[in-house]
């Protein structure tokens, strides 16, 4: 029973996860506890799920494409253009309650994520560019993008609709869990109860077969890079709501390095192929928990990185079967040689 539970795919990051709040909880007994102030939960738990609901959105649509074999490293240019735009839109606005302002915004800035994810697509599948490099082009040039925007300035907006997406409730808990929730399950859905899931894997592990089988490859790279830009475009639109501003500069910074660790974390592999949603989720709950962690500790700024980087290796060994195997052969050896001397010194 236990071993087969180790070789399951999230036997693994719970445990990690596991730890990571084990260790929060004996440096701060009252982590996990939870307060209802005006019918809403506060606690150190929420925060985890709300401050991570960015992320792990950027992460599903993450998962999509390095399932392919793609890779796309412009998400966090896409959460600062969608941010900016949703801002930008409501500040020229000449009424700022209005719901119809909003509801522009918003289709603005879903409608132009899904553009820049189509770019993404297009690139790598009909104009055959190499992922990395593809999505390196908007990964640059989006942050001058996003600044265009903004005009290197940092827009903040004062609307009740439009702050409800990031910092609302519902339920008494955050709207955002929700947000992530909906786009999780129709992620799901798409993947596993229909044919799709199976062609992205076949894509991921051979395209030309693929193709040749009568899967249109193209069109499946492209449909993953337009989602993934969508999950971007609307974590861009949680992150400026929270907050009620747009930085162009620094919205979403290094998201896109997060959200491939998650996915690793996860257990999905960056050769493409057999992928693991709930994996990627539990994969970024440990990134974001990790973060709060550094945080409450009262890590200094200037090596918090270091420190992030350092934890998140070696969670990826860990749980690397590799790994273990190698380790566990080295302990053998080094075992092996003490049994035979006591057996020669005994006879």
């Amino acid at each position: 029973m236990m071993s087969r539970m180790r070789k399951h795919h999230l036997f693994w990051p719970l445990c990690m996860l596991g730890l990571l709040l084990l260790f929060n909880l004996i440096y701060s007994p009252d982590f996990f506890s939870l307060v209802i102030r005006e019918g809403n939960l506060y606690g150190s738990l929420i925060d985890i799920l709300n401050f991570g609901a960015p992320l792990i959105l950027v992460s599903i649509g993450m998962t999509l494409v390095i399932a392919t074999g793609g890779i796309d490293l412009s998400v966090g240019s896409i959460v600062a253009i969608s941010g900016a735009m949703a801002c930008m839109t409501i500040s020229k606005g000449t009424d700022q309650s209005s719901l119809w302002l909003v509801l522009s915004a918003l289709a603005l800035s879903i409608g132009l994520s899904l553009v820049l994810g189509m770019w993404n697509g297009a690139l790598v599948s009909v104009a055959r560019i190499q992922p990395i490099i593809a999505t390196l082009i908007l990964m640059v040039a989006g942050r001058g993008v996003a600044q265009l925007i903004t005009d290197g300035q940092i827009i903040t907006v004062s609307n009740a609709q439009y702050q409800y997406i990031g910092a609302g409730s519902l339920a008494a808990l955050p709207f955002s869990i929700f947000i992530v929730l909906t786009v999780l399950l129709i992620a799901v859905l798409l993947t596993r109860k229909t044919a799709l899931g199976l062609f992205i894997e076949s894509v991921g592990n051979n395209a030309r077969a693929s193709q040749l089988a009568g899967i249109r490859s193209k069109t499946v790279i492209l449909a993953v890079y337009v989602f993934c830009g969508l999950c971007a475009g609307i974590a861009g639109l949680i992150l400026s709501s929270n907050v009620s501003s747009a930085d162009g500069n620094n919205a979403g910074l290094w998201y896109e390095l997060d959200a491939i660790l998650a996915v690793v974390i996860g257990g999905t592999s960056l050769n493409g192929g057999r992928f693991y949603l709930m994996g990627t989720v539990v994969g970024a709950l440990i990134i974001q928990t990790l973060t709060t962690t550094i945080y409450m500790i009262g890590v200094p700024p200037e090596v918090t990185l270091v420190v992030k980087a350092f934890v998140v290796l070696a969670v990826c060994l860990i749980q690397s079967d590799a790994f273990r195997k190698s380790m566990a052969e080295r302990l053998k050896k080094r075992k092996f040689p003490a049994e035979q001397g006591v057996n020669r010194h005994v006879s």
